[in-house]
């Protein structure tokens, strides 16, 4: 009992522990737990490189340094006979941004709440809702999985519309996943899913409203089963799309980029895991040519 509960506060991987990067590698979003798990979670992240500049305006050789503090908690829960959870998350930044502006140099600190996230999470196929004993077997015997997950970013972050670089987005933002696990070996499992980022209009921009195109993606997990609770894994993301238009002027920002990172999950104490991940941005076309560190607590209650 006491290696399953290990294995539990591992299993929950859907939170990072940064915002500041909309298409986030988050290996095991559908592996299942027992029905009513519940974890707490407090992450961090040191991201350094171009991930915060819009192109709206005249920047060159942008570079940002920040750093990101997360809460979060989530909980198992059972819909239509399915296993399913959902995450409330929210992040602080603090950091610093800097580049040429028409020339001269120029820099901005920042720090403030970033936009308050909800996700949830349904698998489709595989996982009916567990107990302890069901999961136990399950894990035993893996199945492959199909899952279903939406993700909402609300306007709740800190805005100062007379600032180019902000911590929250002043709009709100919606993520559609669809992906599924598959056995290679018993202890080797691959993750594939897609997914769509929609966006809301900012009517308070600096310079005027502003929109953006989806943003599509595609991901694909390779993931090392060591013991209960222990895993690691390689990571891949491509993403295209993401238009921008300011007072209907086109930015020809449309991002084609490919991100891989990398996982490690590890529990200690009976109740309690650490994962740490590396990210970072390999074919950069528009944005997010950047370097990202990141760890995260987790607490199962």
């Amino acid at each position: 009992m006491i290696i399953l509960r290990i294995g539990l506060a591992c299993l929950l991987c859907g939170l990072w522990a940064s915002q500041s990067i909309a298409q986030d590698l988050t290996p095991r979003l559908f592996w299942p737990t027992p029905k009513g798990t519940k974890v707490l979670v407090a992450g961090y992240a040191y991201t350094r490189g171009d991930v915060l500049f819009n192109q709206s305006v005249p920047i060159e050789d942008a570079d940002s340094s920040f750093n990101t503090g997360v809460l979060g908690y989530t909980q198992t829960l059972e819909l239509w006979g399915r296993t399913s959870n959902v995450l409330v998350e929210l992040p602080y930044s603090h950091g610093s941004t800097q580049g040429q502006l028409q020339g001269e140099f120029a820099r901005r600190d920042f720090s403030g709440v970033g936009d308050l996230g909800l996700t949830l999470n349904v698998n489709l196929r595989g996982a009916p809702s567990m107990s302890v004993e069901d999961f136990q077997a399950f894990r035993a015997n893996p199945k492959p999985l199909i899952g279903a997950s939406l993700k909402v970013l609300a306007p709740t972050g800190h805005y100062n519309s007379n600032r180019v670089v902000n911590v929250g987005l002043n709009r709100w933002a919606a993520r559609f996943k669809l992906g599924g696990i598959f056995l290679i070996k018993p202890k080797l499992l691959l993750e594939l899913s897609a997914s769509a980022w929609w966006y809301g209009e900012n009517d308070d921009y600096l310079l005027g409203k502003k929109k953006q195109d989806p943003v599509y993606a595609v991901d694909a997990n390779l993931i090392r089963r060591i013991r209960p609770g222990l895993w690691a894994s390689l990571d891949v993301s491509y993403y295209h799309g993401g238009e921008q238009t300011v007072e209907g002027e086109p930015l020809r920002d449309w991002q084609n980029n490919v991100k891989l990172g990398g996982t490690l999950v590890f529990p200690f104490g009976g109740r309690h895991a650490i994962k740490i991940g590396y990210a970072t941005g390999v074919i950069t076309r528009v944005g997010n040519d950047f370097n990202q560190f990141l760890m995260s607590y987790q607490l199962l209650l």
